[in-house]
């Protein structure tokens, strides 16, 4: 059995259960079984492949067959322009979520030096793509989950940015400390009914803690604005995403704890994602 072939079993097996991107995620699990990349595998269809290594591949495709996120079969997910490791129990990062780091990156200069507060930081992606990218930028990073506070760490040492950030294991409710330049979160924003409704590879796999926000989906945000209130300097941003149905309710919630909206921006199917606001 050749590379071609694997390619065609795996493609397949997963588009016979509906995979999206099912050639894709093919490629993908074929270059991890052979250590390999996407590129070199085809410019080589034809080379022949290990029993041991097809073995191997036919475990990853099954993962996935069983609707397994392929970042986690992968251990790794790309965001901005930079790769993070992510695994079971930590919130795979999404493209719409890099929304908040352009906006960070739009307010600020090259040499700005900001203190910025990451609320729910998961992976730590968002902090860290903005450090990466603002180098005299300093942050604290905030979950209430241990493990995504672990991962965190690793992403920021493998960044090497592990002193330029503190990894705080706590909810925003319990933290008082400092003020803030920026404060930026994916918060929990899916409402408990909703929770079913989701795609098998996010409601099996994915942290339940991390999506899910009450009956009304709005929970953990209204618990983020009011403590941003205390946290925030004057004029400081709070920069967060939202649900595709919330901006009615979180613009009244902001307006009432003394906040600007200065810009709604939208995701990739035009639905309001993120609000940059400003403490008055």
């Amino acid at each position: 059995m050749n590379y071609l072939d694997a390619l065609n079993y795996g493609n397949k097996l997963l588009g016979s259960s509906d995979i999206k991107n099912s050639k894709l995620d093919t490629e993908l699990l074929l270059g991890k079984s052979l250590n390999s990349t996407r590129e070199e595998i085809l410019i080589n269809l034809n080379k022949i492949i290990e029993k041991n290594k097809f073995e191997k591949f036919k475990k990853l495709i099954l993962r996935r067959k069983n609707k397994e996120p392929i970042a986690y079969i992968l251990k790794q997910k790309e965001f901005w322009r930079y790769n993070f490791k992510v695994n079971k129990g930590v919130l795979i990062p999404r493209p719409e979520t890099e929304i908040i780091v352009e906006e960070v990156l739009n307010l600020t200069s090259l040499n700005s030096s900001k203190q910025i507060l990451d609320v729910g930081t998961g992976t730590g992606c968002i902090l860290l793509s903005i450090i990466k990218e603002r180098p005299k930028c300093h942050g604290i990073a905030l979950d209430i989950s241990k493990k995504a506070i672990s991962f965190a760490k690793i992403n920021a040492k493998m960044h090497h940015l592990e002193n330029k950030i503190k990894f705080i294991n706590i909810d925003i409710d319990k933290f008082s400390y400092n003020k803030y330049d920026f404060i930026v979160s994916n918060p929990p924003y899916i409402s408990e009914s909703y929770i079913n409704r989701l795609d098998s590879d996010i409601k099996f796999y994915e942290p339940i803690t991390a999506l899910k926000a009450g009956s009304d989906g709005l929970s953990e945000i209204k618990k983020l604005i009011k403590k941003s209130k205390k946290l925030l300097k004057k004029n400081g941003k709070l920069i967060f995403e939202i649900s595709y149905n919330q901006l009615h309710e979180v613009n009244k919630m902001l307006y009432k704890n003394n906040f600007f909206v200065s810009k709604i921006s939208k995701d990739f199917q035009s639905y309001p994602r993120v609000i940059t606001s400003s403490k008055l």
